[in-house]
């Protein structure tokens, strides 16, 4: 993923859809609660700008973002709370422009990055299309969020390759984030993408594997909805494990979501 113009443009479009889905929202519907705790509409449009601004700075002011690690490593269970909080209580009108002026601005910097730069973040350091990556993945997931508080089924696209290849190159951070020793083999894992294509990683031959629906995979890997609510097949106890840990963000490893009651539909 050395050319990162296709995850940018792919990042625009996944902002954009989010986008058109909170900007016709009357007032009282940003204050909506979503699935995370806490969190309202309001909330995750906020999340979304403050990290959007926060990856500004890393790629253009690394003594900047230097600060901002400095005070998430003094409060680590609550700064995300924080920088949502931050613009939460804003004017619905005011929030959008905020989310929109940070979003548009971090793209032109990633399109101008030198093409081996590589920029500080919270877990390692990050080339411009791993960052355009990790907001994207960011944007689809608490855009998820958002869906659900609203009551909208989102069609997936294919832009989720992006989502699946993170949750993929993350195994190993997701074993850690828990105190456990990553496997030392790769797995296979094989994906149904919407557009009906195949999206597989790892060894052809390898005895564990995570089979299933690529919305599904992406859906675990963001923890935004249970295991047991989705289609994936692991094969291998190690595989089995994984399901169980998987996070593709950074940070502490999320509370996740409980199961669905039985006979509910969705």
């Amino acid at each position: 993923m050395s050319d990162p113009t296709s995850v940018i443009d792919d990042l625009r479009e996944e902002s954009g859809e989010l986008d058109r889905l909170v900007a016709g929202l009357s007032t009282p519907r940003w204050a909506l609660t979503t699935p995370a705790p806490g969190w309202t509409v309001a909330h995750q449009i906020a999340h979304l700008a403050w990290t959007d601004r926060s990856a500004l700075l890393a790629v253009t002011d690394a003594d900047g973002f230097r600060a901002l690690v400095e005070k998430a490593l003094a409060a680590p269970g609550t700064f995300v709370d924080e920088g949502a909080e931050e613009d939460a209580g804003l004017p619905p009108a005011e929030l959008l422009a905020r989310w929109r002026e940070g979003r548009t601005a971090l793209e032109k910097a990633l399109r101008a990055a030198p093409p081996k730069a590589r920029f500080p973040w919270y877990g390692p350091p990050m080339s411009a299309a791993s960052m355009a990556t990790a907001r994207l993945m960011e944007a689809w997931a608490h855009g998820q969020d958002v869906a659900d508080a609203l009551g909208v089924v989102r069609p997936p696209t294919d832009r989720l390759r992006h989502v699946a290849w993170l949750g993929v190159r993350t195994r190993d951070f997701a074993y850690g984030a828990h105190g456990l020793t990553p496997p030392a083999d790769p797995f296979r894992v094989e994906l149904r993408a919407p557009s009906g294509e195949v999206w597989a990683y790892g060894p052809e031959d390898a005895p564990q594997r995570v089979t299933g629906p690529a919305l599904d995979f992406c859906l675990l890997v963001t923890q935004r909805a249970h295991r047991a609510d989705l289609a994936l097949r692991a094969e291998g106890p190690d595989a089995d494990r994984w399901l169980d840990l998987a996070q593709a963000f950074a940070g502490p490893p999320g509370s996740g979501r409980t199961p669905k009651p039985k006979g509910e539909a969705g």
